[in-house]
């Protein structure tokens, strides 16, 4: 029992289980990252314009050199004209310096980018003008670096064993002073053994770093490109695809222009004979070594290019040849349907013929039908009017004999008061009431106040429909303890269909030009439009009165 256990725990240590998407998954992330493309360009293209936005112009000559070349890192994998402006800004400063190490760093980062540009002598020039002897220790993994890069971009457009050599021998170098606990190290470990074609041990590793890397790392992409290499190798193309998806989307993601993943994934579904798809990325892929301007990748891609443009345009043929034979079988089907069509609209004339006239007998029908509606819209409001009518002149008469007898009641009690005044012989009392306006003033307000009360018991919502026919700012306002103001009482008269402005003067007891000029600035108050203002005034209270 314990053997077996022991044999269980040296089996799980040795093939651990690694969790990750499915291949499904990852070719879905693919799809949602080309879409988005774009968008993630902007979002480097904003970050980098926000830092170049906190450049003071009091930098120091070493502060402007350390600001020059995180624009270098930005834009290495992104744009190398770019990185390359830079990079010469920092080798004018280096010098104003007298500084070594940084012209030294400067020249080293020129050199990669002239080789990845397709600048191999310039390139090789600044290598060979570089005295390994006198580098800083700090410098020596970038100049191994440079120097293997140099021969892996050279090697892309001139394939030749030697060049094969050189890259093992700088990447030797590079590993003898990398720190191995550094992913660097272990990735440029895992490329000397597939340069070795020990497969089974890189990919072990790769696993490993798989399951421990930063996916915000861009050496992510790296380890997904060589797990992809490494399954192209043992021809499994759903594996090779999975992992070289992996690493685009990661390229993808982190607006990474000079990649190679996009291509290798293009191939391998050509290969699997999905041609639109290949097609798809070789088009993103070539788009990203011309932004780049990276010439080695322009070159690789130019190859694959022609090869899957043609096939695409094979395929865009054969499916043009399709769509012809169909538009053949659809013009045939068309020619019978026209038969078709003609009997059918010959039966359809006749039907048609029946259904006009069934038509316009309806249309009569409704019009004799709207006309009767027309007609029983007119005679209800009508009998609303009449009932209206009916219903003033009611509550009108009332009032009416009310006041009577009170004004027969007040001149009585008038005629008995002169009556005793005269039989006392007071007559300058007589003299000095006759003249005095007070009697006349008070039964005016009072007139007023009872015509107010009769009005508003006909139409208690007048005063806020009247003020709804006017402007906000221009709405009537009462005092008080006031019932209705001058104004209300025109157009309460007029409610009551006394428009003329005589009529209207005369109850009052104001001129007519005073009249004329309340209607006018009313009119001109309105909310509604100046020529129906009057009317609509009428029409207050119409379908709802206080019975």
């Amino acid at each position: 029992m314990k053997k077996y256990f022991l044999f269980l725990t040296i089996i799980l240590f040795c093939f651990p289980v690694y969790a990750l998407d499915s291949t499904d998954t990852i070719l879905s992330k693919l799809n949602d990252a080309l879409r988005n493309k774009e968008r993630y360009v902007q979002l480097k293209e904003e970050r980098i314009l926000n830092f170049k936005k906190i450049k003071s112009d009091d930098l120091t000559k070493e502060q402007e050199y350390n600001y020059n070349k995180t624009l270098y890192t930005e834009y290495q994998k992104f744009n190398s004209d770019s990185a390359i402006f830079y990079v010469k800004k920092n080798l004018k400063l280096s010098g104003e310096l007298q500084n070594k190490d940084l012209k030294d760093q400067a020249e080293l980062q020129l050199a990669t980018l002239y080789s990845s540009s397709g600048k191999y002598r310039e390139s090789e020039a600044l290598l060979k003008g570089i005295n390994k002897k006198e580098l800083s220790k700090t410098l020596l993994p970038q100049y191994y670096e440079a120097y293997r890069e140099f021969y892996e971009h050279y090697v892309a457009n001139s394939y030749d064993e030697i060049y094969i050599q050189q890259i093992r021998r700088y990447r030797d170098s590079l590993l003898e002073i990398l720190d191995p606990k550094t992913l660097k190290y272990k990735i440029n470990l895992i490329q000397r053994h597939i340069s070795y074609k020990r497969f089974g041990i890189a990919q072990k590793k790769l696993m490993q770093l798989l399951q421990t890397a930063d996916q915000d790392n861009t050496q992510y992409a790296m380890i997904g490109y060589l797990l992809g290499s490494i399954y192209e190798t043992k021809h499994q193309s759903e594996l090779r695809k999975k992992y070289y998806a992996l690493s685009a989307v990661s390229d993808i993601k982190h607006a990474i222009k000079d990649n190679a993943s996009l291509q290798e994934l293009a191939l391998a579904y050509f290969e699997t004979g999905d041609v639109d798809m290949a097609y798809k990325l070789t088009q993103s892929a070539i788009a990203d070594a011309l932004f780049c301007n990276v010439q080695f990748r322009t070159l690789q891609m130019s190859e694959v290019y022609s090869i899957i443009n043609t096939a695409y345009l094979e395929r865009e043929a054969k499916r043009k040849m399709q769509l012809q034979l169909y538009l053949l079988f659809i013009s045939i089907l068309s020619v019978f349907l026209i038969v078709a069509v003609i009997y059918v609209y010959k039966q359809m004339k006749k039907v048609s013929k029946i259904r006009g006239e069934l038509f316009i007998t309806s249309q009569k029908l409704a019009e004799l039908n709207q006309d009767i509606t027309e007609t029983n819209n007119q005679l209800q409001e009508r009998n609303a009017q009449l009932s209206e009518s009916n219903h003033i002149k009611e509550e009108y008469i009332a009032h009416f004999f009310n006041l009577c007898s009170t004004y027969i009641n007040k001149l009585e009690n008038y005629r008995i008061i002169l009556n005793k005044k005269a039989t006392a012989k007071q007559f300058d009392e007589i003299y000095k009431i006759l003249k005095s306006t007070t009697l006349v003033d008070n039964e005016l307000e009072e007139l007023y106040k009872n015509f107010d009360i009769i009005f508003l018991n006909l139409y208690p919502t007048f005063v806020k429909d009247f003020n709804a026919l006017l402007i906000n700012e221009e709405q009537i306002v009462l005092k008080q303890g006031e019932l209705l103001n001058t104004e209300l009482r025109i157009f309460a008269l007029i409610r009551l269909g006394i428009t003329d402005s005589v009529k209207i003067a005369a109850f009052l007891r104001y001129s007519l030009s005073t009249i004329y000029n309340y209607r006018t600035r009313a009119r001109n108050k309105a909310a509604v439009s100046r020529n129906d203002f009057e009317e609509m005034v009428m029409r207050i209270g119409l379908i709802s009165l206080k019975v």
